[in-house]
């Protein structure tokens, strides 16, 4: 027992050895630390540029690491993004040997002690214009200083809307001193673009790149050139939220136009339909239109909407034209011999518009003739009975005055009983004479009759006919502006 115990005693003792040296050395480096401090601090002033030779450029380093794309409005073109901004500069009045203090090669001080650039961001969108976070700032012994700085930024950004939701946009973020020109502070680029390492994904944005250029601007106030780094940030927009909810409602709501054509047009909700439709578009023109800056370039979705409005609009005035023509009756002119040829002849065929009892193997075209002729020869038939009937009240009528003049001869001579019944011929032939007239003023309403109602038929079948043929031409209107939103996606 006691062989085994002895390592282990042995064990404890090396950890509370090592625990004492490691508690010394920090000790020791704290006692340094703040020897240090007090010699590099004693008659320092951060007010002023730390270069030796005043003629000389002081080098600053610019690294920026994005690490999250917080909002896009769109509307107010601003850009609200959180980055971590590294500088490093070399201070020249803040070194020291790091032999003489046991090893110590960096201090952490804060940040408002030292010299720091005023490198700001030049195209800030906010109203905050308060000091940059005061964090720490790592000193080296060989006067290298690196501050790490959390910032949450608000920029401006030309927002280009033209190709929303498919839209990619570009939003530019320019670092330079406020106050020094390029012969005083010189800005470097730590990598060639933004680091994207500790990026979080963004629920709306992909991002494509972060490349950074470095400029030197000479401005009108100044004749000293103006350094500064921009990073251009590459987004992309995710479109399968506007897509869901914006653009599948406006294609299958347009698809609803075309149909209304198929209505039968006694039902009376072929207008309604189309308002109806109209409304629900302006509905949703309204929700894109609010989250859109005013600007001249309208955007793809908008030019969608405005085509399906206008190709609705339109169709429900030829809804209302149709519906005319299909109510045409007694009043209305017979249908034109163009229209019977292009209309009733050709186009019934192409969009399958038939009459009861036809088919589209049945010889229209025959029965049609057939139609024409039996039409005709009622018609000369009607006529000869008409001019039949005619002549036979003219002769009649001559019966008649020769039988007035016999009976008025025979008055004379006969006696009572034949005078009697001469005026019972007289009064027949003229009840004859009035039945007559009565059957051919029945036999005209009758044709007029028919001849109105095969004019409302006719009429009838050409709206309908008018119908299919704007169906079908509105359905390809439909898919043609959907493939192209849809080809603009792709």
């Amino acid at each position: 027992m006691k062989r085994n115990s002895l390592p282990f005693c042995r064990f404890s003792v090396w950890l509370v050895f090592t625990a004492e040296i490691l508690r010394g050395v920090e000790s020791a480096q704290g006692k340094y630390a703040q020897m240090l401090f007090s010699e590099l601090f004693g008659d320092y002033s951060n007010a002023l540029r730390p270069v030796e030779d005043t003629d000389k450029a002081l080098n600053v380093t610019l690294q920026i690491t994005l690490s999250q794309i917080k909002d896009m409005d769109e509307r107010n073109q601003i850009l609200t993004t959180y980055l971590w901004i590294r500088q490093s500069w070399y201070d020249a009045y803040l070194k020291w040997d790091k032999d003489e203090y046991d090893g110590l090669d960096s201090i952490r001080i804060p940040s408002n002690l030292v010299w720091r650039p005023d490198i700001v961001l030049y195209n800030k969108a906010d109203d905050d214009f308060s000091e940059p976070v005061n964090t720490n700032v790592v000193l080296r012994y060989d006067g290298k200083i690196t501050w790490d700085a959390p910032a949450i930024t608000k920029s401006s950004c030309v927002v280009d809307v033209s190709y929303f939701p498919f839209d990619d946009q570009q939003c530019n973020l320019t670092f330079g001193s406020w106050t020094y020109n390029g012969n005083q502070v010189d800005i470097i680029n730590a990598l060639d673009s933004g680091d994207l390492s500790d990026f979080i994904e963004d629920v709306e944005w992909e991002i494509h790149g972060m490349p950074a250029v470095k400029n030197v601007i000479t401005y009108g106030c100044c004749s000293e050139p103006y350094p500064d780094i921009t990073f251009t940030l590459i987004l992309k927009r995710r479109s399968s939220f506007y897509i869901f909810n914006l653009l599948l409602p406006c294609v299958l709501i347009s698809f609803l136009a075309p149909l209304g054509f198929y209505l039968p047009a006694d039902s009376g909700e072929k207008v309604s339909l189309g308002v109806t439709v109209l409304l629900a578009l302006t509905v949703f023109q309204l929700m894109v239109a609010e989250s859109m800056p005013p600007s001249e370039n309208v955007p793809l979705i908008g030019k969608y909407y405005i085509a399906t409005m206008t190709m609705i609009t339109a169709s429900t005035a030829l809804t209302i034209i149709i519906m005319n023509i299909h109510h045409c009756g007694a009043e209305a002119q017979p249908v034109p011999q163009w229209a019977r040829v292009v209309i009733l002849d050709y186009m019934s065929k192409i969009f399958f518009v038939y009459d009861v009892g036809e088919n589209c193997t049945s010889p229209q075209r025959v029965k049609a003739q057939e139609h024409k002729l039996r039409k005709d020869f009622k018609y000369q038939k009607k006529q000869d009975r008409h001019e039949g009937v005619t002549s036979q009240v003219s002769r009649n009528r001559n019966n008649d005055s020769d039988l007035k003049k016999k009976l008025n001869g025979h008055l004379n001579n006969s006696n009572g009983i034949q005078c009697e019944n001469a005026k019972d011929a007289v009064n027949c032939c003229s009840c004859y004479t009035v039945l007559i007239k009565n059957i051919e003023y029945i036999a005209n309403c009758v044709r007029d009759h028919k001849a109105n109602r095969a004019k409302g038929i006719e009429w009838k079948k050409v709206a309908k006919v008018m119908d299919r043929f704007f169906m079908w031409i509105f359905f390809i209107m439909v898919f043609f502006m959907s493939f192209l939103i849809i080809g603009k996606a792709i």
